[in-house]
């Protein structure tokens, strides 16, 4: 009786159900939801604008030491005893009073003003129609093609560096961190051996094997450089190697191997690529150092260390020698942080708040 008078009392209005409009539905970042995660990672990438000028400096950079060496038409080694120690001098500047080949030398009488293109009493020295962008060295050497001769040999060490992380420190890692137990402790301990002797007796225990060159760079890099990443690939597979998906690999009957190369190793991608690229300034910064002390390249081969080191010593009298392979260093390295912090927080925007 109560259910029937209930059922008398309840009245439906024509507005009591309407359709929900989609103003007043749930937002959906459809766009956000529909990229894949490379695209997305592209995406932040490019957002990056330190990360983009660093790629471009690069670029610019690695093209310059292709072509470079062969723009003015000089070599690298050739000597003429005559053109020494002349200021830098590029044509269409100098009408301008900059880059014309003039200098200023601090002398006992006090500092003199000299341009070693044009002789002071108006006669003609044949050097007029002479242009060495960069200035020449104490032995009449154009610094414009050393500069990009020495550029070839940083690119090439980071290119040696980026080899050897990927396929003796990425492989250590992955190995050791995997089969844990006495392999890895046995794997370990090897390691730290060598990353307990420094990098510079390595070097000099090398060069009484080796001649001094780029082989004994090679092989110093080839001996510790690779330590780093094996360490961040195994803790990395430290994390993974105990998750379902793997064990769905194992129980499904894959190999070792092919769990650690194409199961585990996709899922690290992006923690290696930028250990990678924080590895190569490192090794540029090595190679230069072992030149400046006299350890890297063998005379007359450049490279930015060598550089570096020999306009050192005339930097009292002609510093512009000293200033192109250090603006070349400093910017090759400055563009590989910059380039390695845009890829880190492309692929984890998180580390960026840590």
């Amino acid at each position: 009786m109560s259910s029937e008078l209930m059922e008398q009392r309840v009245e439906f209005l024509p507005n009591d159900f309407e359709l929900v409009g989609e103003e007043n539905l749930a937002h959906v970042d459809r766009n956000y939801a529909s990229q894949p995660y490379w695209k997305d990672v592209l995406n932040r990438f490019k957002r990056n604008k330190g990360a983009m000028i660093g790629l471009v400096c690069i670029i610019l950079i690695t093209l310059m030491a292709i072509i470079g060496v062969s723009l003015d038409g000089r070599t690298y080694d050739g000597q003429i005893i005559s053109n020494q120690n002349m200021a830098p001098r590029v044509p269409g500047m100098e009408k301008l009073g900059i880059l014309d080949g003039s200098e200023t030398m601090n002398t006992s009488t006090g500092k003199v003003k000299i341009n070693k293109y044009v002789s002071a009493n108006g006669s003609s020295t044949g050097k007029e129609n002479l242009y060495y962008w960069f200035g020449t060295d104490v032995l009449g050497r154009d610094i414009f093609t050393r500069t990009w001769m020495g550029t070839r040999i940083s690119l090439y060490i980071s290119l040696v560096a980026v080899l050897v992380d990927m396929i003796f420190g990425l492989s250590y890692g992955l190995i050791s961190g995997y089969f844990g137990g006495a392999v890895d402790n046995a794997m370990q301990r090897f390691a730290e051996i060598l990353n307990g002797i420094p990098n510079l007796v390595i070097v000099t225990l090398l060069i009484i094997v080796l001649k001094p060159g780029l082989a004994t760079i090679t092989f110093s890099i080839m001996i510790t450089g690779w330590i780093g990443m094996s360490r961040i690939a195994r803790a990395q597979i430290l994390k993974l190697k105990e998750q379902e998906f793997v064990l769905a690999s194992k129980t499904l009957g894959a190999r070792n191997f092919f769990i650690i190369f194409k199961e585990i190793l996709p899922n690290i991608f992006g923690q290696i690529i930028t250990n990678t690229m924080f590895s190569i300034p490192n090794a540029i910064f090595t190679e230069a150092f072992l030149a400046f002390i006299g350890l890297g390249v063998p005379a007359p081969m450049a490279s930015l260390g060598s550089l570096i080191s020999d306009a050192f010593k005339s930097f009292t009298t002609h510093p512009y020698m000293i200033m192109p392979p250090v603006i070349v260093l400093a910017v090759i390295m400055l563009s590989f942080n910059m380039l390695a912090d845009g890829i880190r927080d492309a692929f984890d925007p998180r580390m960026k708040e840590i």
